[in-house]
This record gives C-alpha cells, structure tokens and sequence, in this order.
C-alpha cells in the first residue's frame, strides 16, 4: 500500500472511531441528566475506553459517588483533577472520596489544596474539615467500647437500611426486588421525583435496583416479607416509625401526583412526602393519610419519627427557611389532634444534612449529620439532657455514610450503613455500647448508649448485653486483655489490633516481665480440632507482637481448645452466634 493511501485510509478509520466515541458520549450524557447513572456508567467507561477525555472521567468519579461506590469515585476523581481544564470542585469531591476510604492523610491534603483554589471557603468549614480528618484518626487509634455486627438476617446484596422494631420483629426498608411490589402495567412518566427521572416502572434507574419499600422480619421467622400495607405507589416507599402501641404508623414514600406544573418537555420534581395509617379492628392498616406539611412540588418531607404517645412527629425536610441541605423538625398535636406547625431544631442543625431523628426511652436524641466534625459522611450524633451535640465516635460511625439509629424498648441499638464489608450497598448493623469513648475535639463528644446486643434471631428480648469485642484499656499485670476471633479462623481482626498494640506499647516499658498468651475456641467441631485451632490463634498473636518488636523468648503461648468455655454453651447446647463468640477468645496477660 502506497503511504498516501495508508494515511487516507487510517484517517477514515479515525474519523469513524471518533464519530462512535462522540455518539455513545452523547447516549451516556441522556443518561445521567436523566439521573440513571446505572445506565450512564457503562456508557462512560466504554467511550473513555475509547477516548480518555476529562468530560468522561467527571461523569464517572459523579456517578460513583452518587451511588456512593467511593473507591471508584476516588479512582475517578483522581484521573480527573490531573488533567487539563478540570473543575475546581472535584478537588474537594476527591478529598471527600479519599476520606471516605479512610485515606484521611491525604484527604486533609485535598481539602487544603481546595481550599486554596477556591477563595470562598471559609475558615470554620476548612477548620471543620482539617478537624475531621484528625479528629478520626483519632478515634480509631481509641474505639469506643462496643461491638458492632452486620446483622446477617435482614441484609441483602441490595441496600437494607432503617431497622425499626415492631410486634417483636423489625420492619425495615429494603431495595431488595419482590414480586408483591411490580407494577401490573407498564407506566411512563417524563419527571423527575426523588432524584429519578423518567422513571421506569420496573427498575430504579439511579441505582439499577429495584424502588425502596417496607419489609418486615416477624418474630423467630426464617424469611423476610413484604409489610402488608397498601402503598398505592409503585415507586419509593422507605423508613417508618411506629406508636408504642403498633397501632398508628409513619413512613415516606413517592407518589406521581395527577397533576403536576411542568414546563412541557422538562423533568419535574415530584419530593418525598410522608404519609401515616392507622390499624383497625380487624389488624388491618387503613387508607393512607397525607401529611399537612407535604407539598410534593416544592420541597421534602422524610424520616419520620413519631414519640411512643404519637403526640409528637419529628422529621427532616429540606423545606425553605432551613439551616442547611437538610433539617430537622418536630410537629406536636394540638387539642384538636391535628399537627401544629412545624419548628425547626436549630440547635441541633448545621448547613450540612441532618436527618434521621430519633429518640430512645431515656429520652436520648439520636439524629444523623455531615454538617459536623465526623468521619465522613453522615455520622451519628447523640444529644443529652443539657443539650450537649456528641459523635458517637468508631466503630459505631465509620469513614462511610452511618445513619438511621434506633433503641427498641428492649434496649436494642440499631443502625444502618454502607461501611467496607456489607452484604449489600447498605446493611443494618446491631450494636452494643458499653462504656463512653475518649472526646473528640471541640463540642463534638460522645454520651454513653447503654443498650443490648441482639442475637441472630429476634425478638430483641434474647439480646445478650456483653459486648465480644477487644479490649482496649491499660493493660494491668495479671489482668486479661482480651481479643475474639471469627468461627473457624485464626487472623487477627481490626478491632484486636488496636488492643494489641497498647499491649505492646506498655511491655516495651517493662524489664523483667512476660507476656502470657491463652488462647480459646467455641465448642463447635471436634476435641482435635479445636485443640489445633486454639493453637493457631495463639500462634498468630505470638507473630503479630514479635513482628513488632517482642522477643519471642518474653512469651509463653498457649492453646486450650474448648476446654475453658465461659458459658453454657458446651457441645450439643444450642447457642446464639453471639454467646459462641464469648469462646472464641485470646487472653493476654502481662505477668511480672
């Protein structure tokens, strides 16, 4: 082939590759103003496949981070902030990705570098972001005590998030898929209600899911279920909150309003309203009744939480003459039964997002926020009697968005997040708090939470109040340290490296002194079995210290199988998973 042929050739081929490229981007950018970043992402990846533009990488590090897939926003973001021309604001978008991924060194770097390049930043958000990334790093060098477990029973690979209790069981809210909830005919719609557009009537277009709506795990049942109540919506039904008696219910869903004020040809803003009902005679939930606050065209009403009397309803809303993104408010009853007007918390709301309000029987105030001093995301805050605003510090929050915290009246803790190791985007997590962390900086300290840990089978009322989890105290002579281990594993947990390490911060101080190492296991498996086991684990925490420095010759290590148990769950006992985990223990003792 002569070279002018080969050139007119190979710039056909280009001219066709580009002409692709521009098509799939412009299919792609369809997507994502449509708000179906599901859809949108494959669409970006392949045209930056084809192409690596910034426009591409943007939309990608914005999609991920919308549906909160943090490492991939990060990645993202990262390719974008080097290139040419890229925007201001996802320097700060990449400071919160890193944060979210704990990588909070280098988030305090992005946050600087914003800062700096956007001069309207103020002084109190910056100090506020710096003090974030400290403040966590702190808290996780010093947990809180208490144990925090992915409640395996209600979660899925979907999202599944707040847990309420009711009838003994939990309801919960879950984008699970469920035949109970398909729509019978095919609907179209060109409008956007609570951040979905053009909604399809089978699937969630911003997540790829399917539509949010209420489940409900009865007492000792095996399965989950469909709540039974009649929605009149195919669309959004999430969290709800019931009266003490379980007989009047609050909960959010969207509905598609039979008349809406649209420009022709534009997305309309269909917001989330709340909606009560009532339980007749017969057990039955009666016609849904609106919220006098809702107004579906201008703002959103959502997470609602009714008082055990049903007297009071507190909510979050992005209403006008707000604080910020997102508020929280209360409604009382008045004589007449109606509700009065609503009043805004102001001194519990920042210029962040505040939601998910909630109290427990000691009258303790529990809400979620990102407008504080916190790890990142929404962290959960409690509020005591003098008013005081606490985070409710590690493990209960995480570098990841941790919300929607519940007591039941059985002294249950309940709480919901999309933190690293979930089953799905979100899960509901069960936690025991036992002792009050250190206090962060400033105003943002912890209260004690005294509740109960759940085992795997509710009712709450079989709860066991022990948390198993390391502990994190000075280490005193002759008094255990201990660490618990997975069933049927020896490596060390997250949680245990933090014990061990002030162990050996206080024996390298020690001359003279011996570290004695006993380790356990549950009565699961055989005698052989376990005895080996036991010595694994010892093994594994002789190697974890003598890594660090320890000579091996100050250890004495041993492994007792499951010939020390701390409970009644010997072989043949059924046990929950939590009283098993009481077994499956190392001791470390500093003996002089």
């Amino acid at each position: 082939m002569k070279r002018s042929h080969y050139f007119i050739s190979l710039g056909l081929l280009l001219s066709s590759y580009n002409a692709k490229s521009q098509y799939i981007i412009k299919e792609a950018d369809k997507q994502y103003e449509s708000y179906k970043y599901a859809k949108a992402i494959e669409l970006y990846e392949e045209a930056y496949k084809k192409k690596a533009t910034l426009h591409a990488a943007e939309r990608l590090a914005d999609c991920y981070r919308l549906n909160n897939n943090y490492v991939q926003a990060e990645a993202w973001y990262a390719k974008a902030v080097a290139m040419p021309g890229s925007k201001t604001e996802n320097i700060l978008y990449y400071a919160q990705a890193l944060q979210n991924n704990s990588r909070y060194a280098e988030a305090r770097t992005q946050y600087i570098s914003y800062a700096n390049a956007d001069k309207q930043v103020t002084e109190a958000r910056m100090n506020a972001w710096i003090s974030s990334c400290d403040s966590a790093i702190s808290w996780m060098k010093e947990p809180v005590a208490a144990k925090v477990s992915n409640y395996k029973p209600l979660n899925s690979a979907q999202s599944d998030w707040s847990p309420v209790a009711y009838m003994g069981g939990l309801v919960f809210t879950s984008d699970r898929y469920n035949s109970s909830f398909a729509h019978k005919k095919p609907v179209k719609y060109f409008l956007k209600f609570d951040t979905q557009n053009n909604p399809d009537p089978y699937l969630n277009g911003w997540t790829g899911n399917d539509y949010m709506h209420l489940f409900y795990k009865a007492a000792n049942a095996d399965t989950v279920q469909a709540f039974p109540l009649n929605t009149g919506t195919g669309y959004h039904v999430g969290s709800a909150t019931f009266t003490e008696d379980g007989n009047e219910m609050y909960f959010t869903l969207t509905r598609i309003p039979e008349k809406v004020k649209n420009v022709k040809g534009e997305p309309f803003t269909v917001n989330v309203e709340i909606y009560s009902s009532k339980k007749d005679a017969s057990g039955q939930w009666s016609a849904l009744r609106a919220f006098p606050y809702n107004k579906v065209s201008e703002y959103s009403v959502a997470d609602p939480f009714i008082s055990p009397d049903g007297n009071t309803l507190y909510f979050a809303s992005n209403m006008p003459g707000g604080q910020g993104a997102t508020d929280i408010y209360m409604c009382t009853r008045t004589v007449g039964g109606e509700w009065g007007a609503p009043v805004n918390l102001k001194e519990i709301n920042t210029a962040g997002n505040d939601r998910s309000p909630a109290i427990d029987k000691n009258n303790t105030f529990f809400f979620a926020s990102d407008g504080r001093i916190g790890m990142g995301g929404l962290d959960i805050y409690s509020v005591s009697q003098n008013g005081a605003v606490r985070n409710l510090g590690y493990p209960i929050n995480s570098p990841q968005d941790d919300f929607a915290f519940s007591v039941s009246a059985d002294g249950v803790a309940w709480f919901s997040s999309n933190r690293d190791g979930g089953a799905g985007r979100d899960d509901i997590y069960a936690v025991a708090v036992v002792a009050a962390p250190p206090l962060p900086p400033k105003k943002d300290t912890i209260r004690e939470v005294p509740v109960a840990m759940p085992d795997n089978t509710p009712p709450p009322s079989t709860a066991i109040g022990k948390p198993r989890m390391a502990q994190v105290g000075d280490p005193i002579y002759d008094k255990p340290t201990m660490i618990y281990f997975d069933f049927n594993k020896f490596d060390i947990r997250s949680d245990s490296r933090l014990a061990l390490d002030k162990i050996i911060e206080a024996f390298n101080n020690l001359t003279d002194a011996t570290l004695v190492i006993e380790s356990h296991t549950d009565s699961r498996g055989n005698d052989a079995f376990n005895l080996k086991l036991s010595q694994q684990r010892a093994a594994a925490v002789v190697k974890y210290l003598t890594d660090r420095g320890v000579k091996k010759a100050n250890i004495e290590a041993q492994g007792y199988g499951e010939t020390r148990l701390l409970n009644k769950c010997a072989d043949g006992v059924e046990c929950t998973e939590f009283e098993h985990e009481e077994n499956r223990r190392t001791n470390i003792r500093i003996v002089r």
